[in-house]
This record gives structure tokens, C-alpha cells and sequence, in this order.
């Protein structure tokens, strides 16, 4: 399967891949990877991007599932939360200068609540300024734009 088509299979299909060994969580994550670094130039979606931390949880997740444990329904799946949301040591900007250099210390609860579902976070998505607004622009990273029609955010 190209990896392009892995980005493509949803959560549920992913997941019992993982689940049954027909993927790794780490062959999932370089295609989700590739996939952004394909097409973020040309849509400004992603604004953080944490690939060594995600590849790494990856890594530990199929560990964990090769030695027999119960794993969570998302276990091995990339999830990129916006940057409304606080995630631990990767910064979170709420698309605010404000905020510019802010790095939590603490996971918010949705983020927490994912990781012990088993989902790995791959990075942040971008947000009007504090989520305001129904155009993603901010000053911090700009637009994003449609990746249907990139003549439209």
C-alpha cells in the first residue's frame, strides 16, 4: 500500500490494522509525515510539527502492542490537535503573538484523554487568533488554505 493510501483509510480501518499487525504504528506515521510535507507548503495546515517525538511514540507504541498488551482504540494513530489546545512541551500559540512562544506544562484533558486511547500526537493545527473568527488566519502563521481549492481558505 503507497503511503499516500494510508492517509486515506479511516480511523476505524487504521486502527484494526495496527491492532491485528498488518501496519505499524510507525509505517502509519512516516505516511501521515509524507502526506504533510506534501501538501503543508501549499495549504499551511500544520504550524507545529513534532516528527522525532511522533516517530518515537510510534516506535514505543508497537513495542507495547508486540509484548501482548490491551491497547486503547486509537492506539498507534497520528492525531494533530489545533493550536487552541494545550499540549505538553510543544508550543501552543492560540494563533496569538501573545502567545507566540508559549509551551504548556500540562496536556489539556481532550489530549490526555487521546493519549490514553492510544492516539500519538503528530503536531498542531492552525486557528484564527484564540479560535476567533471563520477564516484561519492569524499573525503568527498566516492562512491556511483549502486543499481542494487553494485560491480559498
Amino acid at each position: 500500500m503507497h503511503d499516500s493510501e494510508i492517509c486515506f483509510l479511516t480511523a476505524t480501518e487504521l486502527a484494526r490494522r495496527i491492532r491485528n499487525k498488518e501496519m505499524s504504528p510507525r509505517e502509519v506515521m512516516e505516511a501521515h509525515l509524507a502526506q504533510i510535507e506534501l501538501v503543508n507548503p501549499k495549504v499551511n495546515a500544520i504550524v507545529t510539527l513534532v516528527p522525532d517525538q511522533a516517530l518515537h511514540q510510534a516506535d514505543l507504541a508497537y513495542e507495547y502492542l508486540t509484548k501482548g498488551h490491551t491497547v486503547g482504540p486509537l492506539h498507534g494513530l497520528p492525531v494533530a490537535h489545533k493550536d487552541l489546545v494545550p499540549t505538553k512541551g510543544i508550543r501552543t500559540t492560540y494563533g496569538s503573538l501573545i502567545y507566540e512562544d508559549n509551551v504548556p506544562t500540562e496536556d489539556a484533558l481532550i489530549v490526555q484523554r487521546l493519549n490514553n486511547a492510544g492516539a500519538i500526537t503528530i503536531g498542531k493545527t492552525n486557528t484564527p487568533e484564540f479560535g476567533a473568527g471563520s477564516q484561519t488566519y492569524n499573525e503568527v502563521f498566516g492562512e491556511t488554505l483549502n486543499p481542494y481549492d487553494t485560491s480559498k481558505t
